[in-house]
Protein backbone atom coordinates (compact mmCIF):
# COMPACT_ATOMS: atom_id res chain seq x y z
CA UNK A 1 0.00 0.00 0.00
CA UNK A 2 0.91 3.39 -0.95
CA UNK A 3 1.56 6.29 1.31
CA UNK A 4 -1.44 7.74 0.21
CA UNK A 5 -3.55 4.68 0.77
CA UNK A 6 -1.79 4.36 4.48
CA UNK A 7 -2.71 7.92 4.96
CA UNK A 8 -6.13 7.33 4.03
CA UNK A 9 -6.91 3.95 5.88
CA UNK A 10 -5.24 5.71 8.94
CA UNK A 11 -7.44 8.93 8.40
CA UNK A 12 -10.51 6.51 8.58
CA UNK A 13 -9.70 4.69 11.82
CA UNK A 14 -8.95 8.18 13.36
CA UNK A 15 -12.60 9.89 12.17
CA UNK A 16 -14.10 6.30 13.33
CA UNK A 17 -12.88 6.16 17.29
CA UNK A 18 -14.08 10.10 17.22
CA UNK A 19 -17.23 8.82 15.98
CA UNK A 20 -17.47 6.50 18.70
CA UNK A 21 -15.57 9.11 21.12
CA UNK A 22 -17.64 9.51 24.31
CA UNK A 23 -18.10 13.06 26.51
CA UNK A 24 -16.61 13.61 29.60
CA UNK A 25 -18.26 15.92 32.19
CA UNK A 26 -22.07 15.55 31.07
CA UNK A 27 -24.61 15.12 34.18
CA UNK A 28 -27.34 13.66 33.08
CA UNK A 29 -31.10 14.50 34.88
CA UNK A 30 -34.14 12.97 34.06
CA UNK A 31 -37.48 15.12 32.96
CA UNK A 32 -38.41 15.92 37.04
CA UNK A 33 -34.88 16.61 38.06
CA UNK A 34 -35.75 14.30 40.83
CA UNK A 35 -32.52 11.97 39.52
CA UNK A 36 -29.30 12.65 38.14
CA UNK A 37 -25.69 11.18 37.36
CA UNK A 38 -22.98 11.80 35.94
CA UNK A 39 -21.84 8.58 33.28
CA UNK A 40 -17.67 8.76 33.28
CA UNK A 41 -17.98 8.93 29.45
CA UNK A 42 -21.79 9.46 27.16
CA UNK A 43 -21.95 8.74 24.11
CA UNK A 44 -24.62 9.31 20.94
CA UNK A 45 -24.12 7.30 18.86
CA UNK A 46 -25.23 7.07 14.79
CA UNK A 47 -24.59 3.16 14.05
CA UNK A 48 -24.98 -0.38 15.07
CA UNK A 49 -21.48 -0.39 14.63
CA UNK A 50 -20.67 2.26 16.76
CA UNK A 51 -22.91 0.70 19.71
CA UNK A 52 -20.90 -2.75 19.10
CA UNK A 53 -17.50 -0.47 19.61
CA UNK A 54 -18.90 0.88 22.72
CA UNK A 55 -19.93 -2.49 24.00
CA UNK A 56 -16.00 -3.68 22.92
CA UNK A 57 -14.79 -0.38 25.33
CA UNK A 58 -16.88 -1.19 28.13
CA UNK A 59 -16.29 -4.86 28.10
CA UNK A 60 -12.15 -4.11 28.01
CA UNK A 61 -12.59 -1.12 30.77
CA UNK A 62 -14.77 -3.53 32.77
CA UNK A 63 -17.88 -0.93 32.83
CA UNK A 64 -21.86 -1.23 32.81
CA UNK A 65 -23.56 0.38 30.09
CA UNK A 66 -26.93 2.22 30.57
CA UNK A 67 -29.08 2.99 27.29
CA UNK A 68 -31.54 6.28 27.87
CA UNK A 69 -33.77 7.85 25.20
CA UNK A 70 -36.10 11.01 26.76
CA UNK A 71 -34.95 10.12 30.09
CA UNK A 72 -38.41 10.53 31.15
CA UNK A 73 -39.22 7.95 34.00
CA UNK A 74 -39.35 9.50 36.79
CA UNK A 75 -36.83 7.39 38.77
CA UNK A 76 -33.13 6.24 38.33
CA UNK A 77 -33.70 3.33 36.08
CA UNK A 78 -31.36 5.10 33.73
CA UNK A 79 -29.35 6.14 35.68
CA UNK A 80 -25.19 5.27 35.88
CA UNK A 81 -21.74 6.32 36.62
CA UNK A 82 -20.26 4.32 33.75
CA UNK A 83 -20.67 4.70 30.39
CA UNK A 84 -24.02 5.89 28.89
CA UNK A 85 -25.62 5.55 25.55
CA UNK A 86 -28.41 8.53 24.05
CA UNK A 87 -30.27 6.60 21.44
CA UNK A 88 -31.60 10.41 20.02
CA UNK A 89 -29.27 10.45 16.77
CA UNK A 90 -30.63 6.71 15.54
CA UNK A 91 -34.09 8.09 15.21
CA UNK A 92 -35.46 7.17 11.37
CA UNK A 93 -38.41 6.10 10.09
CA UNK A 94 -37.40 2.81 8.47
CA UNK A 95 -40.17 1.51 6.69
CA UNK A 96 -44.15 2.20 6.70
CA UNK A 97 -46.12 -0.85 5.37
CA UNK A 98 -49.58 0.58 4.54
CA UNK A 99 -51.14 -2.60 3.89
CA UNK A 100 -50.32 -4.11 7.69
CA UNK A 101 -51.10 -0.74 8.49
CA UNK A 102 -47.40 -1.23 10.75
CA UNK A 103 -44.34 0.88 11.30
CA UNK A 104 -40.80 0.14 11.65
CA UNK A 105 -38.29 2.80 13.85
CA UNK A 106 -35.09 3.01 15.05
CA UNK A 107 -35.38 2.70 18.76
CA UNK A 108 -34.13 6.19 19.51
CA UNK A 109 -37.14 8.26 17.30
CA UNK A 110 -39.25 10.19 19.50
CA UNK A 111 -43.21 9.16 19.75
CA UNK A 112 -43.53 13.09 19.15
CA UNK A 113 -41.73 12.71 15.85
CA UNK A 114 -43.16 9.69 15.04
CA UNK A 115 -46.62 10.71 15.47
CA UNK A 116 -46.15 13.41 12.46
CA UNK A 117 -44.50 10.66 10.21
CA UNK A 118 -47.61 8.49 10.92
CA UNK A 119 -50.20 10.88 10.45
CA UNK A 120 -48.84 12.02 6.67
CA UNK A 121 -49.60 8.48 5.59
CA UNK A 122 -52.57 8.36 7.32
CA UNK A 123 -52.22 6.10 10.02
CA UNK A 124 -52.05 6.52 14.24
CA UNK A 125 -50.69 4.63 16.71
CA UNK A 126 -54.05 3.22 18.69
CA UNK A 127 -53.16 4.22 22.35
CA UNK A 128 -50.20 6.80 23.81
CA UNK A 129 -49.26 8.21 26.96
CA UNK A 130 -49.27 11.82 28.17
CA UNK A 131 -46.20 12.66 27.06
CA UNK A 132 -44.30 11.80 23.71
CA UNK A 133 -40.80 13.52 23.97
CA UNK A 134 -39.99 9.53 25.06
CA UNK A 135 -37.83 7.48 22.91
CA UNK A 136 -39.87 4.18 21.11
CA UNK A 137 -37.35 1.94 23.10
CA UNK A 138 -37.63 3.77 26.18
CA UNK A 139 -41.58 3.53 26.24
CA UNK A 140 -41.73 -0.62 25.60
CA UNK A 141 -38.79 -0.82 28.10
CA UNK A 142 -40.49 0.84 30.81
CA UNK A 143 -44.36 -0.62 30.10
CA UNK A 144 -45.80 3.32 29.48
CA UNK A 145 -49.61 2.82 29.44
CA UNK A 146 -52.32 5.46 28.59
CA UNK A 147 -56.35 4.36 29.21
CA UNK A 148 -58.94 2.17 28.29
CA UNK A 149 -59.93 -1.24 29.39
CA UNK A 150 -60.13 -3.00 25.48
CA UNK A 151 -56.46 -1.02 24.99
CA UNK A 152 -53.13 -2.81 26.18
CA UNK A 153 -50.25 -1.13 27.45
CA UNK A 154 -48.13 0.54 25.14
CA UNK A 155 -46.17 -2.27 24.38
CA UNK A 156 -48.77 -4.75 23.68
CA UNK A 157 -48.68 -2.82 20.12
CA UNK A 158 -45.52 -4.02 19.22
CA UNK A 159 -44.94 -6.57 16.88
CA UNK A 160 -41.29 -7.01 16.03
CA UNK A 161 -38.17 -5.85 17.37
CA UNK A 162 -34.37 -5.94 16.97
CA UNK A 163 -32.45 -6.26 20.05
CA UNK A 164 -28.11 -5.92 20.12
CA UNK A 165 -27.27 -7.87 22.73
CA UNK A 166 -24.47 -7.89 25.09
CA UNK A 167 -22.07 -10.13 23.01
CA UNK A 168 -22.85 -7.87 19.70
CA UNK A 169 -24.96 -10.62 18.39
CA UNK A 170 -28.45 -8.77 16.40
CA UNK A 171 -31.79 -10.96 17.21
CA UNK A 172 -34.59 -10.59 15.33
CA UNK A 173 -37.35 -10.91 17.53
CA UNK A 174 -41.25 -11.56 17.14
CA UNK A 175 -44.14 -13.80 18.37
CA UNK A 176 -42.52 -16.28 15.73
CA UNK A 177 -39.09 -16.04 15.71
CA UNK A 178 -37.24 -15.78 19.63
CA UNK A 179 -40.42 -15.63 21.10
CA UNK A 180 -39.51 -15.79 24.40
CA UNK A 181 -36.81 -13.54 24.05
CA UNK A 182 -39.69 -11.16 22.40
CA UNK A 183 -42.43 -11.77 25.46
CA UNK A 184 -39.19 -10.65 27.67
CA UNK A 185 -37.71 -7.79 25.61
CA UNK A 186 -41.38 -6.11 24.91
CA UNK A 187 -41.31 -4.93 28.09
CA UNK A 188 -37.50 -4.91 28.48
CA UNK A 189 -36.58 -2.50 31.26
CA UNK A 190 -32.99 -1.61 29.54
CA UNK A 191 -31.52 -5.22 30.84
CA UNK A 192 -31.67 -7.21 27.90
CA UNK A 193 -29.55 -5.43 25.19
CA UNK A 194 -29.82 -2.47 23.38
CA UNK A 195 -33.39 -1.89 21.32
CA UNK A 196 -32.38 -0.98 17.26
CA UNK A 197 -35.50 -1.22 15.78
CA UNK A 198 -39.05 -1.37 16.85
CA UNK A 199 -42.13 -2.46 14.47
CA UNK A 200 -45.35 -1.05 15.81
CA UNK A 201 -49.40 -2.18 14.74
CA UNK A 202 -51.01 1.30 13.37
CA UNK A 203 -54.15 1.79 12.30
CA UNK A 204 -55.95 4.30 10.32
CA UNK A 205 -55.90 7.93 11.54
CA UNK A 206 -58.57 9.26 13.58
CA UNK A 207 -59.56 12.24 15.57
CA UNK A 208 -60.47 11.87 19.37
CA UNK A 209 -63.55 13.58 21.00
CA UNK A 210 -62.67 14.64 24.65
CA UNK A 211 -65.74 15.57 27.11
CA UNK A 212 -64.67 16.80 30.68
CA UNK A 213 -67.71 16.93 33.41
CA UNK A 214 -67.82 17.14 36.80
CA UNK A 215 -68.79 14.18 39.28
CA UNK A 216 -68.41 12.82 42.59
CA UNK A 217 -66.24 9.84 43.89
CA UNK A 218 -69.44 7.96 44.74
CA UNK A 219 -71.04 8.37 41.91
CA UNK A 220 -67.86 7.04 39.82
CA UNK A 221 -66.92 4.19 42.03
CA UNK A 222 -70.61 2.87 42.58
CA UNK A 223 -71.00 2.95 38.39
CA UNK A 224 -67.48 2.10 37.22
CA UNK A 225 -68.45 -0.32 35.05
CA UNK A 226 -70.97 1.66 33.01
CA UNK A 227 -68.53 4.46 32.35
CA UNK A 228 -65.76 1.95 30.93
CA UNK A 229 -68.73 0.76 28.68
CA UNK A 230 -70.00 4.09 27.74
CA UNK A 231 -66.51 5.68 26.70
CA UNK A 232 -63.09 3.78 24.87
CA UNK A 233 -60.23 5.75 26.53
CA UNK A 234 -62.19 6.49 30.11
CA UNK A 235 -60.45 7.80 32.71
CA UNK A 236 -61.04 10.34 36.12
CA UNK A 237 -59.22 12.48 38.58
CA UNK A 238 -59.93 12.36 42.02
CA UNK A 239 -58.69 15.73 43.97
CA UNK A 240 -57.66 14.25 47.58
CA UNK A 241 -59.36 15.74 50.40
CA UNK A 242 -62.46 15.88 48.97
CA UNK A 243 -65.54 14.01 47.17
CA UNK A 244 -64.37 15.62 43.77
CA UNK A 245 -63.68 13.86 40.48
CA UNK A 246 -63.40 15.42 37.04
CA UNK A 247 -64.37 12.24 34.88
CA UNK A 248 -62.76 12.46 31.34
CA UNK A 249 -64.09 10.41 27.99
CA UNK A 250 -62.47 9.98 25.14
CA UNK A 251 -63.72 8.76 21.87
CA UNK A 252 -62.87 8.18 17.98
CA UNK A 253 -64.76 10.83 15.82
CA UNK A 254 -65.50 12.18 12.67
CA UNK A 255 -66.51 15.55 13.70
CA UNK A 256 -64.24 18.34 12.97
CA UNK A 257 -61.87 20.21 15.27
CA UNK A 258 -62.93 22.22 18.04
CA UNK A 259 -60.52 23.53 20.86
CA UNK A 260 -61.60 25.10 24.29
CA UNK A 261 -57.75 25.05 25.31
CA UNK A 262 -57.21 28.96 26.92
CA UNK A 263 -53.53 30.76 27.69
CA UNK A 264 -55.36 31.96 30.64
CA UNK A 265 -56.62 29.28 32.50
CA UNK A 266 -54.65 26.70 31.16
CA UNK A 267 -51.30 28.52 32.02
CA UNK A 268 -51.89 31.90 34.11
CA UNK A 269 -53.64 29.80 36.44
CA UNK A 270 -53.55 26.09 35.97
CA UNK A 271 -49.70 26.67 36.12
CA UNK A 272 -48.69 29.72 37.89
CA UNK A 273 -51.51 30.07 40.18
CA UNK A 274 -50.94 26.72 41.19
CA UNK A 275 -47.82 26.70 41.37
CA UNK A 276 -47.23 29.63 43.89
CA UNK A 277 -50.47 28.59 45.91
CA UNK A 278 -48.33 24.98 46.37
CA UNK A 279 -45.51 26.71 47.16
CA UNK A 280 -47.54 28.66 49.69
CA UNK A 281 -48.60 25.33 51.42
CA UNK A 282 -44.87 23.98 51.99
CA UNK A 283 -45.34 26.54 55.04
CA UNK A 284 -48.92 26.11 55.82
CA UNK A 285 -49.78 22.10 54.91
CA UNK A 286 -53.83 22.76 55.41
CA UNK A 287 -53.83 24.71 53.17
CA UNK A 288 -53.70 22.01 50.30
CA UNK A 289 -56.95 20.53 50.86
CA UNK A 290 -58.34 24.11 50.13
CA UNK A 291 -56.36 24.29 46.81
CA UNK A 292 -57.61 20.82 45.63
CA UNK A 293 -61.42 22.32 46.13
CA UNK A 294 -60.51 25.69 44.71
CA UNK A 295 -58.95 24.57 41.27
CA UNK A 296 -61.76 21.95 41.35
CA UNK A 297 -64.06 24.82 41.11
CA UNK A 298 -61.99 26.99 39.22
CA UNK A 299 -61.24 24.78 36.44
CA UNK A 300 -63.02 21.69 37.00
CA UNK A 301 -66.54 21.79 37.61
CA UNK A 302 -68.16 23.02 34.05
CA UNK A 303 -67.96 20.57 31.04
CA UNK A 304 -65.02 20.86 28.85
CA UNK A 305 -65.61 19.38 24.76
CA UNK A 306 -62.27 19.27 22.63
CA UNK A 307 -61.77 17.86 19.51
CA UNK A 308 -58.39 16.93 17.65
CA UNK A 309 -56.41 14.61 16.22
CA UNK A 310 -55.67 11.55 18.33
CA UNK A 311 -52.22 12.42 19.95
CA UNK A 312 -53.08 15.71 21.05
CA UNK A 313 -56.01 14.58 22.57
CA UNK A 314 -53.87 11.68 24.34
CA UNK A 315 -50.58 14.05 24.96
CA UNK A 316 -51.18 16.64 27.59
CA UNK A 317 -49.36 18.95 29.68
CA UNK A 318 -47.44 17.68 32.60
CA UNK A 319 -47.59 20.94 34.66
CA UNK A 320 -44.47 21.55 36.62
CA UNK A 321 -41.92 19.17 37.82
CA UNK A 322 -43.09 16.62 39.99
CA UNK A 323 -42.75 13.27 42.21
CA UNK A 324 -44.85 10.33 41.52
CA UNK A 325 -46.02 6.78 42.07
CA UNK A 326 -48.39 4.73 39.69
CA UNK A 327 -49.26 1.42 40.42
CA UNK A 328 -51.71 -1.41 38.96
CA UNK A 329 -54.24 -3.18 40.35
CA UNK A 330 -56.78 -5.73 39.54
CA UNK A 331 -59.35 -3.67 38.45
CA UNK A 332 -62.05 -4.99 40.52
CA UNK A 333 -60.05 -3.77 43.15
CA UNK A 334 -60.53 -0.10 42.45
CA UNK A 335 -63.04 1.17 44.42
CA UNK A 336 -62.00 -0.99 47.46
CA UNK A 337 -58.11 0.59 47.28
CA UNK A 338 -59.73 4.16 46.54
CA UNK A 339 -61.89 4.52 49.02
CA UNK A 340 -59.17 3.47 51.61
CA UNK A 341 -56.88 6.09 50.41
CA UNK A 342 -59.51 8.08 51.10
CA UNK A 343 -59.80 7.12 54.53
CA UNK A 344 -56.38 7.24 54.92
CA UNK A 345 -55.97 11.05 54.47
CA UNK A 346 -59.28 11.67 56.08
CA UNK A 347 -58.02 9.84 59.42
CA UNK A 348 -54.08 11.38 58.83
CA UNK A 349 -55.26 15.29 58.98
CA UNK A 350 -50.84 16.02 58.59
CA UNK A 351 -51.20 13.85 55.48
CA UNK A 352 -51.55 15.71 52.73
CA UNK A 353 -52.15 15.01 48.77
CA UNK A 354 -52.12 17.20 46.23
CA UNK A 355 -54.66 16.96 42.77
CA UNK A 356 -55.30 14.59 40.98
CA UNK A 357 -54.81 11.18 41.94
CA UNK A 358 -55.23 9.86 38.28
CA UNK A 359 -57.29 6.74 38.12
CA UNK A 360 -56.86 4.75 34.30
CA UNK A 361 -57.23 1.05 33.46
CA UNK A 362 -56.14 -1.36 30.67
CA UNK A 363 -56.63 -4.70 29.54
CA UNK A 364 -54.65 -7.76 30.65
CA UNK A 365 -51.56 -9.26 28.69
CA UNK A 366 -48.86 -12.51 28.39
CA UNK A 367 -45.70 -9.74 28.16
CA UNK A 368 -44.32 -11.14 31.19
CA UNK A 369 -43.40 -7.96 33.48
CA UNK A 370 -45.84 -6.18 32.11
CA UNK A 371 -48.34 -4.61 35.33
CA UNK A 372 -51.24 -5.88 33.73
CA UNK A 373 -49.64 -9.70 33.03
CA UNK A 374 -52.76 -11.97 33.09
CA UNK A 375 -55.69 -9.53 34.30
CA UNK A 376 -57.57 -6.82 33.22
CA UNK A 377 -55.94 -3.73 35.54
CA UNK A 378 -56.88 -0.08 37.05
CA UNK A 379 -53.29 2.42 37.59
CA UNK A 380 -53.75 4.45 40.56
CA UNK A 381 -51.21 7.57 40.02
CA UNK A 382 -50.65 9.86 42.77
CA UNK A 383 -48.38 12.78 42.62
CA UNK A 384 -46.75 15.60 44.83
CA UNK A 385 -45.76 18.59 42.95
CA UNK A 386 -42.25 20.10 43.75
CA UNK A 387 -43.07 24.15 43.64
CA UNK A 388 -40.36 26.30 42.13
CA UNK A 389 -37.98 22.62 42.24
CA UNK A 390 -38.94 22.72 46.04
CA UNK A 391 -39.71 19.24 47.75
CA UNK A 392 -42.16 18.74 49.97
CA UNK A 393 -42.81 15.89 52.56
CA UNK A 394 -44.16 12.94 50.70
CA UNK A 395 -43.05 9.62 52.99
CA UNK A 396 -46.12 9.27 54.85
CA UNK A 397 -48.30 9.79 51.87
CA UNK A 398 -45.81 7.33 49.51
CA UNK A 399 -45.63 4.62 52.29
CA UNK A 400 -49.90 4.42 53.23
CA UNK A 401 -50.12 4.36 49.22
CA UNK A 402 -47.78 1.60 48.74
CA UNK A 403 -49.20 -0.47 51.91
CA UNK A 404 -52.95 -0.42 50.17
CA UNK A 405 -51.27 -1.09 46.59
CA UNK A 406 -49.23 -4.02 48.01
CA UNK A 407 -52.59 -5.03 49.96
CA UNK A 408 -54.96 -4.95 46.83
CA UNK A 409 -51.89 -7.13 44.92
CA UNK A 410 -50.79 -4.36 43.39
CA UNK A 411 -47.63 -4.03 40.77
CA UNK A 412 -45.60 -0.49 39.98
CA UNK A 413 -45.15 1.19 37.46
CA UNK A 414 -41.97 0.49 36.50
CA UNK A 415 -40.59 3.64 35.32
CA UNK A 416 -41.50 5.16 38.46
CA UNK A 417 -39.93 5.30 41.97
CA UNK A 418 -41.09 2.38 44.23
CA UNK A 419 -39.58 0.51 47.18
CA UNK A 420 -40.09 -2.84 45.72
CA UNK A 421 -37.27 -5.51 45.73
CA UNK A 422 -36.73 -9.33 43.94
CA UNK A 423 -38.17 -10.65 46.84
CA UNK A 424 -41.83 -8.32 45.90
CA UNK A 425 -41.49 -9.25 42.27
CA UNK A 426 -41.19 -12.69 42.23
CA UNK A 427 -44.10 -12.89 44.22
CA UNK A 428 -46.06 -10.41 41.83
CA UNK A 429 -44.96 -11.51 38.45
CA UNK A 430 -45.78 -15.12 37.91
CA UNK A 431 -43.21 -14.87 34.79
CA UNK A 432 -40.56 -13.02 36.78
CA UNK A 433 -38.09 -15.83 37.18
CA UNK A 434 -38.88 -16.87 32.73
CA UNK A 435 -37.32 -13.29 32.94
CA UNK A 436 -34.80 -13.43 34.68
CA UNK A 437 -33.47 -16.99 32.90
CA UNK A 438 -34.00 -14.60 29.50
CA UNK A 439 -31.67 -11.74 30.68
CA UNK A 440 -28.74 -14.16 32.46
CA UNK A 441 -28.70 -15.71 29.13
CA UNK A 442 -28.66 -12.61 26.94
CA UNK A 443 -26.48 -10.28 29.38
CA UNK A 444 -24.24 -12.90 31.74
CA UNK A 445 -21.77 -10.56 33.02
CA UNK A 446 -24.19 -7.84 34.22
CA UNK A 447 -23.37 -5.15 31.90
CA UNK A 448 -26.33 -3.42 31.44
CA UNK A 449 -27.54 -3.51 34.72
CA UNK A 450 -27.38 -0.12 36.89
CA UNK A 451 -28.32 -0.13 41.24
CA UNK A 452 -32.08 0.22 40.02
CA UNK A 453 -31.81 -3.60 38.31
CA UNK A 454 -29.77 -4.63 40.62
CA UNK A 455 -32.68 -4.10 43.49
CA UNK A 456 -34.63 -5.92 41.03
CA UNK A 457 -32.27 -8.86 40.45
CA UNK A 458 -30.48 -8.99 43.53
Amino acid sequence: MGCGGRHLLSSALALFMVQVHGQGGVKFQNWAKTYGCSPELYFQPTSVEEIREILDMARQRNKRVKVVGGGHSPSDIACTDDFMIQMGKMNRVLKVDKEKQQVTVEGGIFLSDLNVELSKHGLALANLGAVSEVAAAGVIGTGTHNTGIKHGILPTQVVALTLLTASGEILECSESINADIFQAARLHLGCLGVVLTVTFQCMPQFNLHEVTFPSTLTEVLDHLGDHLKRSQYFRFLWFPHSENVSVIYQDPTNKPPLSSASWLWDYAVGYYLLEFLLWISTFVPSLVSWINRFFFWLLFSSRVENIAISYKIFNYECRFKQHVQDWAIPIEKTKEALLELKAALENNPKMVAHYPVEVRFARGDDIWLSPCFQRDSCYMNIIMYRPYGKNVPRLNYWLTYEGIMKKYGGRPHWAKAHSCTRKDFEKMYPAFSKFCSVREKLDPTGIFLNAYLEKVFY
